[in-house]
């Protein structure tokens, strides 16, 4: 890919800005999609878009309440901004999976559609722990899911910020989990499954948080995402307290190498995406990828535009979903830029 940012802002668009609900209003030519406007979601975290086959962007995100599960979409990703939004399941009052609802990511293969989420307990909302809810039906907005099936993972222990990837043939669960005896809050694994719910094989540990921009705050390595290009495999993850330290890194592996082996990994020595005071975006994390509708490739985020948070960062509730261009270097190897500042996302 080559950076065209440029000529396509000169190529779009007059935007009117008319709060929430801002549009593009003209310079769009026929069939072409209108461009996404930053923030593309408020108060969404822990932002997730799927392209499905049937020709529609699904979107979940966290909640700031923790307690459902939300699904929106769209056949373009502008238009995520101001789509229905269905409640696709919804936490018990009391006992276990009452407390806080995390990080759901939806995925479709096998013939059915999963949503990925960590689920806190009533009495304990911090003890979370990761569970699948699954439909066969071909509308997620309209589904029948089955109940929360907790995932097999191979220690009680906190864990959640689940994906899900396919690579030569193999489906793989990468999440993010407290391992006993490591002093970190969580570290990366990654295993190949055997079913929606249940690992194939033991898992690699891929990474711990040790340089400093990792372990502001909490000793987080958490929320990974996959973004396969140009011979290598991508994975990008998300370090540090949730306030304006929040950032991401990234780690690199060769497409033919043994992506269980923990050494087939490389981690960038510094983060790849972190918050930008003169653009007024702090805490850029949490991301997954997605191409829009002229297949270019789009770094999904979220972020906050104040950095000054009162109280526990995670009771804020202004984490914002946020898309963005990717461009590539010469040598193939994304390079995320600094986030944009509100406004058109080209």
């Amino acid at each position: 890919m080559t950076d065209n940012t440029n000529a396509l802002s000169r190529r779009y668009f007059l935007i009117t800005t008319a709060g929430a609900g801002a549009t593009v209003a003209s310079g769009v030519q026929a069939g072409e999609a209108p461009v996404p406007i930053n923030p593309l979601v408020r108060q969404r975290a822990d932002s997730q878009i799927h392209k499905h086959t049937d020709g529609y962007y699904y979107f979940t995100g966290t909640v700031p309440e923790y307690d459902r599960l939300i699904v929106r979409r769209s056949r373009t990703l502008a238009g995520l901004r101001t789509a229905g939004e269905a409640v696709v399941w919804r936490r018990p009052t009391e006992g276990k999976m009452g407390g806080y609802i995390w990080a759901p990511e939806i995925h479709h293969f096998d013939g059915q559609w999963h949503i990925y989420f960590g689920a806190g307990d009533k009495d304990e909302p911090f003890r979370v722990r990761l569970h699948v809810i699954s439909t066969s039906d071909p509308d997620p907005m309209t589904a029948r899911w089955s109940k929360p099936v907790q995932m097999e993972l191979p220690w009680d222990t906190f864990n959640l910020d689940a994906t899900t990837f396919e690579h030569k043939g193999v489906r793989y669960f990468c999440w993010a989990q407290k391992e006993p005896g490591i002093d970190t809050n969580s570290n990366l694994y990654l295993a190949p499954m055997a079913s929606p719910s249940k690992l194939a094989a033991t898992p690699a540990r891929l990474t711990i948080p040790t340089y400093d921009w990792e372990i502001i705050k909490y000793r987080v390595a958490e929320a990974p995402a996959l973004l396969a290009r140009n011979g290598r495999l991508f994975l990008t993850y998300s370090a540090s307290a949730t306030d304006s330290n929040y950032c991401m890194g990234l780690l690199t592996a060769d497409e033919n190498a043994d992506i269980m082996d923990p050494a087939s990994w490389t981690k960038s020595p510094e983060p790849v995406f972190k918050s930008s005071d003169e653009n007024k975006v702090w805490g850029p994390g949490h991301n997954s990828f997605i191409v829009d509708e002229q297949g270019r490739d789009v770094l999904v985020y979220h972020g906050r535009d104040y950095k000054e948070i009162k109280g526990n960062s995670l009771f804020d509730p202004n984490r914002h979903t946020r898309v963005q261009l990717i461009n590539y270097r010469a040598d193939g190897t994304p390079d995320f830029g600094v986030p944009r500042a509100n406004g058109p996302m080209i």
